[in-house]
């Protein structure tokens, strides 16, 4: 690994030293207001799962470094760890908004050779039905998204249902010589970042937030922009805050959430940002 490559690190090398510095302290809080759903995960919880998936990936999918995963999640714990475990194994992340794709409006994927492709439930049936993002992939798979980890409800014919599979991979995962900082590791609006640059931006985004530790950061933002993966995740990861991912946010939950999860950074709602969604802090 070169100087810079050892400086800048990966995704995953901040895990491991978040999980190695503070193993039991939350890392990922999600709610679902719809569904009336809390769900907490520490480090190394968070690790587990992570290592699970990519396993699953690597030795279930045959996913190997330079793999496109296409990524049709909504704002969710599961999302961060697909993520999460994509960037463990060197493969390259194109997340896509599931309601754009709903609508017809997802960005085409114009890949020369097959991916793999992980959908929510709620959206399986319009992916499917979509040539653009169903035809190129080699594999498709299902998550249920269920709080108790069930499997899919129904479960079309090719697809892999996440829920059923993924627990009976290993919580270690060892990455192989192909996973470096400098290998693309997410495509997103056209722009494809190495890992070295997720970590960078990350870095860059807690500086320029002012978040430490000792943060609480508060959540709501799709995963397919990079602004929404640096908010949702990396930026939290890098600096050793908390992240609370929200989803079907109810507005008459807010200043009980904030007492309640202690938050002190906000993302995503309007607020003294000018409406622009951008992080600001709770005074």
């Amino acid at each position: 690994m070169s100087a810079h490559a050892g400086a800048a690190g990966t995704p995953a090398e901040l895990l491991r030293r978040r999980v190695a510095a503070d193993p039991s302290r939350p890392l990922v809080t999600f709610y679902d207001d719809a569904a009336g759903e809390r769900i907490e995960l520490s480090a190394r919880t968070f690790d587990n799962w992570v290592a699970k998936t990519a396993n699953f990936l690597v030795d279930g999918l045959a996913a190997e470094p330079g793999t496109r995963v296409v990524l049709v999640l909504p704002p969710h714990w599961q999302t961060a760890v697909w993520l999460m475990a994509c960037w463990s194994a060197g493969l390259v992340v194109v997340p896509l908004d599931p309601e754009a794709v709903r609508a017809g409006g997802a960005e085409p994927i114009g890949a020369s050779e097959p991916y793999i492709l992980a959908a929510a439930q709620e959206v399986l049936d319009d992916v499917m039905a979509d040539d653009t993002l169903a035809g190129g992939a080699e594999e498709i798979v299902g998550l249920s998204l269920h709080a108790l980890g069930g499997p899919l409800a129904e479960c079309p014919p090719g697809v892999t249902d996440y829920a059923a599979e993924v627990r009976t991979y290993g919580d270690g995962f060892t990455p192989g010589p192909g996973v470096t900082p400098e290998a693309p590791a997410m495509s997103v609006t056209k722009t494809t970042f190495t890992a070295a640059e997720l970590v960078a931006a990350a870095r860059a985004a807690a500086e320029k937030w002012e978040l430490d530790a000792r943060d609480r950061l508060l959540v709501d933002m799709p995963f397919a922009t990079l602004d929404g993966v640096l908010t949702g995740l990396l930026a939290p990861l890098a600096s050793g805050a908390s992240v609370i991912i929200q989803r079907n946010f109810d507005k008459a939950t807010l200043d009980r959430r904030l007492n309640l999860e202690h938050v002190t950074v906000v993302a995503g709602l309007p607020g003294p940002n000018g409406g622009s969604g951008s992080p600001y802090r709770l005074p």
